[in-house]
């Protein structure tokens, strides 16, 4: 769960339903990445740690194989969308006083998600590989309107030039 750098989260798998049935299968757009795992959620994993999950590969008349997996049931089970919806999300919402409707569906929470990171910096082909889609050019279309304000940042990054913060030197490196 260490990389050079610092913690990471090892995108290997996703549990999906196969006539009816929980199987493990590879993630998002067939491919394995590696997500950094920021420092509070590396302390969260020490108190809460991954726990393992027996689940067919694929197939649910594969033989199961195990694997440890960040989020589980309250029985320590994989969950599927149908659970965190009906268990977790829905009262959630309830809780908080927000109508459960599609605009705030659990997917919400992964459009958040790509929203915080924009919001602090992350650059596009960066978060197109954390979400595992395909090209940032996908991405772009899909989040670019939760993207900070462009007009700001330009504004921003000029003053920081123009004041000596960046420095002439850094906008010459990035030209060539």
């Amino acid at each position: 769960m260490t990389a050079a750098g610092g913690p990471v989260v090892h995108v290997r798998r996703q549990v999906r339903i196969v006539n009816a049935r929980l199987v493990f299968a590879m993630p998002k757009g067939g491919k394995e990445r590696d997500i950094p795992l920021a420092p509070s959620m590396a302390e969260h994993l020490r108190h809460y740690p991954a726990r393992p999950v027996a689940l067919p590969w694929k197939d649910p008349s594969g033989k199961s194989v195990a694997a440890p997996l960040m989020f589980t049931s309250r029985e320590h089970q994989a969950m599927n969308r149908n659970y965190i919806n009906t268990f977790l999300w829905k009262p959630s919402l309830k809780a908080a006083s927000i109508p459960a409707t599609r605009e705030n569906g659990y997917h919400s929470l992964r459009h958040y998600f790509a929203s915080a990171l924009l919001a602090n910096g992350v650059d596009i082909r960066a978060l197109a590989q954390y979400l595992g889609h395909p090209d940032p050019g996908y991405t772009l279309r899909v989040y670019s309107h939760l993207m900070p304000d462009a007009d700001d940042r330009m504004r921003r990054a000029v003053d920081a030039v123009m004041s000596g913060s960046d420095g002439p030197a850094a906008a010459l490196e990035v030209v060539r």
